[in-house]
């Protein structure tokens, strides 16, 4: 039986910081501020994994009020939301993604960012598709002041006893 998730994230952009999309950092001024790594690609792309599993989201596994999770790689909760579909003997079908960003050019980096979530995952990098887009100069995120992502994942999961 396919079960379909989806999920959002937003953090605001601050000097200072590393920004990290998709599990790789790159070049820019500015970074994503958050309890984390802030990863808004990842962060999304979880949340659609366990929703698509009836779960929470990933406060619920990695809660933002526990020191342990401060500057933690976003890596690990796409990795947690993939172990909790295989404690389920479910399989990802497929995972479909939008980044919404002014800057930095996204396109450039999609091939290594489908990478790490395939391995992540530990599933077919053709099961994986990443997009960008802008928000055409407009809100907060067209004045370059944050990025947001949207992720819709589809997980088979065996009928329910």
């Amino acid at each position: 039986m396919v079960h379909v998730g989806i999920g959002y994230d937003v953090h605001p952009l601050v000097t200072g910081k590393k920004l990290v999309l998709g599990g790789i950092e790159m070049a820019h001024d500015k970074g994503l501020e958050g309890h984390s790594d802030a990863d808004v690609l990842l962060h999304a792309l979880s949340d659609a994994i366990l929703g698509a599993l009836g779960e929470n989201d990933i406060g619920k596994f990695f809660p933002n009020t526990d020191s342990r999770w401060r500057g933690a790689s976003s890596t690990t909760f796409l990795r947690e939301a993939g172990r909790q579909v295989m404690l389920r003997s479910g399989q990802i079908v497929n995972l479909d993604t939008t980044l919404i960003a002014e800057e930095p050019k996204i396109l450039p980096h999609i091939p290594k960012m489908k990478t790490v979530i395939a391995e992540t995952l530990q599933t077919h990098i053709k099961r994986v598709a990443i997009k960008a887009t802008t928000n055409e100069k407009l809100g907060f995120i067209g004045r370059g002041e944050g990025i947001a992502a949207m992720a819709v994942v589809s997980v088979d999961l065996p009928e329910p006893s």
